[in-house]
């Protein structure tokens, strides 16, 4: 059975914990290659999850559409911080 899509999106949002290096020291995560902010990215991401996190909390069912957007958004920024080598072979699995 699919889950419905507040659980859905909370799975999301905790794959996404897992898989973004939001604990990365700035040093480290602006010291090579930059093919966009890391940090910028990785905070705008941080700020799109805190407020999907505080609307679940508050009862709001989210649509397929929000899931995808997010989704979407997650998977573009992997992509940015994988060119900038600070993801990807070492991982298992993307956003």
């Amino acid at each position: 059975m699919k889950p419905d899509t507040q659980t859905a999106m909370r799975n999301l949002i905790a794959e996404v914990r897992d898989v973004m290096p939001f604990e990365m020291p700035v040093d480290q995560m602006c010291s090579g290659i930059c093919n966009g902010c890391a940090k910028k990215l990785l905070d705008f991401l941080d700020i799109q999850l805190e407020e999907w996190e505080w609307r679940l909390d508050q009862g709001e069912v989210p649509a397929l559409g929000d899931l995808d957007k997010l989704g979407k958004t997650c998977r573009k920024i992997y992509r940015v911080l994988e060119k900038n080598g600070l993801v990807g072979e070492t991982d298992t699995q993307a956003a």
